[in-house]
């Protein structure tokens, strides 16, 4: 789609027409449904983060500065949702029939539950070595959720240089864990 098509809309919707964002979800929703498919896996929870990514785009839209990137701003939110979704997606319960279909043979033992309560306890460590500010950077984008422009405000700091201290924080974090043996 050309810029000059949509770039009308999102500023009609960024001066409050809410059917200028209704068209834009229009536009749209097919793109952000394909996205959340791809890395979810999942129709049903697609549709629902689908359905997530409209209502924060829309709670969000005045602090797009540059309407012309609204497609590649929409694609960061449906990505940044769809990791959340998929970090903090609950263990699948074996009950539901449908989920029976598609568990692998393997079965998770007591073993891997503490293997993986080890791992997330090495993690923690290594986090809590780090200097406060790449902790409070790290924790901020992968367990709170946080976008690039919600970690600017909060730490009063440039998008690019947020970006450089992810950046360096996983890098630190991964030195941190490197002697760590493999769990």
């Amino acid at each position: 789609m050309e810029t000059e098509e949509f770039l009308p809309i999102v500023l009609d919707a960024q001066a409050g027409c809410r059917e200028a964002f209704g068209e834009l979800v229009r536009q749209f929703e097919t793109t952000v449904y394909a996205i959340a498919l791809r890395r979810l896996r999942n129709q049903a929870e697609a549709a629902e983060l689908t359905q997530d990514v409209f209502v924060q785009a829309m709670r969000k839209l005045d602090q797009l500065r540059e309407p012309e990137r609204f497609p590649g701003w929409l694609k960061r939110i449906t990505i940044r949702l769809a990791i959340n979704r998929a970090v903090r997606r609950p263990p699948v319960t074996p009950q539901d029939p449908e989920i029976l279909v598609a568990i692998d043979s393997e079965t998770c033992t007591p073993l891997d539950e503490l293997m993986t309560g080890e791992r997330a306890d090495q993690l923690w460590g290594g986090l809590k070595r780090l200097r406060s500010l790449d902790r409070q950077t790290l924790v901020a984008f992968y367990f709170e959720g946080q976008s690039l422009i919600e970690m600017s405000d909060r730490f009063r700091s440039p998008v690019g240089t947020i970006k450089r201290r992810l950046h360096t924080a996983r890098i630190r974090l991964r030195e941190e864990l490197a002697h760590l043996q493999p769990v």
